[in-house]
């Protein structure tokens, strides 16, 4: 919550005539003094729960998670496996191409082969 110069104006103002301008001095301060007791109270609270919490939450944790490590590698390992096989199961039926061969060799060998075909009919009708 962010408090501007015009809230901050009010509030002065506010407090300027509910206390009056002699014990406004001697309230301000009394009131920084509270907030820095609060802000000392708060630090000490929140390092008591980290202390006392937190930190013990978390050395519990580490012996667990060890544990854990070879089971999530098995995991990531049988989801890859898994993955392989669905990928064969698509795979099946679908034809196999040869990606070794370039698209222009392939083209290129269909009208050699057709060629060597009608040779040996001609020879054959001959």
């Amino acid at each position: 919550m962010k408090i501007g110069i015009q809230e901050l104006l009010v509030v002065f103002i506010v407090a300027l005539v509910v206390v009056g301008p002699d014990k406004l001095p001697y309230y301000a301060k009394k009131l920084g003094q509270a907030f820095g007791q609060f802000r000392k109270y708060t630090e000490e609270a929140t390092k008591d729960i980290r202390e006392g919490i937190v930190e013990p939450l978390n050395e519990a944790q580490k012996p667990l998670r060890e544990a854990m490590e070879p089971v999530t590698e098995l995991e990531k390992d049988i989801k890859h496996n898994v993955d392989d096989i669905k990928k064969s199961l698509s795979d099946i039926g679908k034809p196999v191409t040869d990606e070794s061969k370039e698209p222009d060799a392939v083209s290129q060998e269909v009208p050699e082969a057709e060629a060597d075909e009608k040779a040996s009919d001609q020879t054959q009708t001959a």
